[in-house]
């Protein structure tokens, strides 16, 4: 079995049925090179036992590395944690807050990136201030005036996803940082939509925390993500959330000599003390898997054939009466293609009768959601529209 990545191509994904997946940003199909090295964990633990577990503390070192690159990060600033969720419950519960410090979040977000600010400011009594997400794609320079007044007014931390679930704005991340820099305030990002597809540097975007998950763009299998501490912010976090392989020389008691069971060792600073608990080596296996097939294409050569595919589609759902969400300006365009027609609640039809067809999408909040990666070719815009002509003939969705 080969472990080439080729754009265009799904040779590494025999099983796939859809005739077109275009689901990525809910969850990618495992190829054939990730599911052999589950099977390789599988076979190691089958065989070996505990013995097999050395292998997979080189892999967590080996895997942290190669996220560090994908983000444009230091090595040891990045942490394995179980999934996006995670990570940002680490730095909401990690941060020491003061009473009505205020925390601005984006109306339109994935509940994943509110959720666990609502429950530090109910927990701290701060203030959440609310940004409505679709500005920044009706009218960016507007919106981001609004932004800077109220890090103007003070902020403790921005919370914003690098791109936006439904429509697949992608935020304007560099601007935000630099203005977040420029008044005292962190910036928080949640990259599940972003990471895999989108190019990241979080030095470059002045990001101070980062968290994603591995099932969408990276390729993935569920429960297992990363998170990132921007080394001048590693010192401030509390461990609130902390389990014993939070510690530093977490191990010691049980490959030393007598002695070494303390429960006072220090803990790891920054995203390392989000490390709890026993590791998800399965999960880490498959995206070390993923992230050598990403790697050998390359993200910025991934994100430019996804827009070659979104050009192509683009034009013909629009003649054919869908509105297109996507910006015009390209530093606002990410991975997703998202359109509906006049009447948002139509969008679940319209996807159940695309996939259908064997062409599988999405529908969140109205809209109807393709999401290509890497494998899809460049052949299959015409698919679809020859689908949803078909969907038209037949009378419409149902």
């Amino acid at each position: 079995m080969t472990n080439q990545a080729e754009l265009e191509s799904r040779a590494l994904f025999p099983q796939l049925q859809a005739d077109v997946y275009v689901n990525h940003a809910s969850l990618s199909p495992p190829s054939q090179p990730v599911r052999a090295a589950i099977d390789a964990v599988l076979d190691g633990y089958a065989g070996q036992g505990m013995a097999w577990y050395r292998e997979e503390m080189q892999r967590r070192e080996r895997l942290r590395d190669s996220l560090a690159r994908l983000i444009a990060a230091p090595a040891d600033s990045v942490a394995l944690t179980a999934n996006t969720s995670a990570g940002i419950i680490a730095i909401a519960q990690g941060l020491s807050w003061r009473a009505r410090e205020r925390v601005l979040v984006f109306d339109g977000e994935f509940p994943t990136n509110i959720t666990p600010w609502q429950q530090a400011a109910r927990q701290h009594d701060l203030e959440l201030v609310w940004l409505k997400a679709d500005d920044f794609r009706a009218d960016r320079h507007a919106a981001l005036e609004r932004f800077e007044a109220e890090l103007k007014r003070g902020v403790r931390l921005v919370a914003v996803s690098a791109v936006q679930f439904t429509t697949g704005q992608r935020m304007p991340l560099e601007t935000m940082g630099e203005l977040c820099k420029r008044h005292g305030t962190e910036l928080f990002v949640d990259a599940i939509q972003a990471a895999g597809i989108v190019p990241l540097d979080v030095e470059a975007m002045g990001i101070d925390y980062l968290a994603c998950g591995s099932h969408k763009w990276l390729m993935a299998p569920e429960g297992i993500g990363f998170l990132y501490v921007a080394p001048e912010r590693a010192a401030a976090l509390e461990p609130n959330m902390a389990g014993w392989l939070s510690h530093e020389d977490a191990f010691a008691f049980l490959t030393r000599a007598p002695g070494e069971l303390r429960y006072d060792r220090p803990f790891r600073p920054g995203a390392l003390m989000a490390e709890a608990g026993t590791p998800n080596t399965l999960g880490a296996a498959g995206l070390e898997a993923s992230l050598g097939l990403l790697e050998q294409i390359g993200i910025e050569r991934i994100f430019g054939h996804v827009q070659a595919w979104h050009d192509a589609l683009e034009p013909g759902l629009i003649e054919r009466g869908f509105r297109s969400a996507r910006m015009s300006d390209g530093s606002g365009r990410s991975g997703i293609l998202s359109v509906r027609t006049d009447d948002p609640a139509q969008a679940p039809p319209w996807a159940q009768a695309l996939a259908e067809r064997g062409i599988a999408c999405a529908s969140p909040d109205g809209w109807i959601r393709l999401s290509p990666h890497w494998p899809n070719a460049l052949d299959e815009p015409g698919r679809i529209l020859a689908a949803v002509d078909a969907i038209r003939d037949a009378g419409g969705p149902a």
